[in-house]
């Protein structure tokens, strides 16, 4: 009876541990460290840190929800080495890219595409990396703030301003590293860092931004494969929250991030319709809202 009794409670523990595997699986990511700057690296050094970001990153339990294969949130992280400042010490630059598959198609929407300049951390060769959203490392913080932007991003296409809990955690970890000596954290550093990404994601003059999320992916693209004419609608009309923020507060960071990710994809959507005079307004929106990407959205309107 004691063996059998073993026996059931190791089978109890084995299905524990599966299901608690499953659950923390949200991301299909990928970490690459680049690290051809260095002249003479120590190649196994940087191979061990993308491989243990990389399982950290995948292994960590950072939802209460079960994403099935094809629900996980595709993202990529490039940590491109560029100086190594003492022993185990690194600046480098970090590129942070995600997107969200499009019901009905097989098509990937791109959600984001930020590129961090100011990236510094220890790591030392063989170094267990974990994550504790109440004290401050260097290396996990960095990586986990970025997951939970990822995250809130995703949720925010979803269901209205639905990523909020991931925001919050973001701006709880940027609130811990105010305590460190690295930069990109702190408001009176730059005004498109961390810091100012996660206020403008939690700061109410910029919901509309966020809203417009849900319209876009949700009501828009996830329609678009049906009734096509209905998805653009959706997708041109919420164009006006965004000059509403605009004209409130021009530049913001979080504007910057929405087109940094969008711009193409919303030439690809326009260029081609028929409705010259949904053109127009997209147009006269967007090289208002976004100069930078000037170029790119003359392709929206008529010749």
């Amino acid at each position: 009876m004691r063996t059998a009794t073993k026996i059931l409670f190791s089978a109890i523990c084995l299905l524990l541990f599966v299901a608690q595997t499953v659950v923390a699986q949200e991301l299909e990511i990928r970490i690459q460290v680049n690290y051809s700057q260095l002249q003479g690296a120590n190649t196994s050094k940087f191979e061990e840190m993308q491989k243990a970001l990389t399982e950290f990153a995948s292994n960590q339990i950072w939802t209460n929800n079960v994403f099935k294969p094809e629900e996980k949130i595709k993202c990529n992280i490039l940590i491109t080495i560029t100086k190594e400042v003492y022993t185990d010490e690194f600046k480098a630059t970090m590129q942070v890219v995600s997107s969200r598959p499009v019901y009905g198609t097989g098509y990937d929407s791109p959600m984001l595409n930020i590129l961090d300049h100011n990236v510094q951390f220890k790591y030392s060769e063989g170094e267990t990396l974990t994550f504790d959203e109440n004290s401050h490392n260097e290396l996990t913080s960095l990586v986990a703030y970025y997951v939970y932007i990822i995250l809130g991003f995703d949720y925010d296409s979803f269901s209205k301003l639905g990523g909020t809990p991931y925001f919050e955690k973001a701006q709880k970890i940027v609130s811990t590293a105010q305590s460190s000596s690295y930069t990109g954290w702190k408001s009176f550093e730059d005004k498109k860092n961390r810091y100012w990404l996660s206020e403008n994601l939690m700061n109410s003059v910029y919901s509309p931004i966020r809203e417009y999320s849900y319209k876009y992916h949700r009501l828009g693209l996830d329609l678009m494969s049906t009734r096509l004419v209905d998805g653009c609608n959706s997708i041109a009309e919420g164009m006006n929250d965004l000059m509403t923020v605009h004209r409130q507060k021009a530049g913001s960071y979080l504007m910057q991030i929405f087109f940094d990710a969008k711009a193409d994809e919303i030439v690809n959507i326009f260029a081609g319709s028929s409705d010259q005079a949904q053109q127009n307004k997209v147009y006269n929106i967007v090289k208002e809202i976004d100069p930078a990407n000037l170029t790119k959205y003359d392709k929206i309107k008529k010749k």
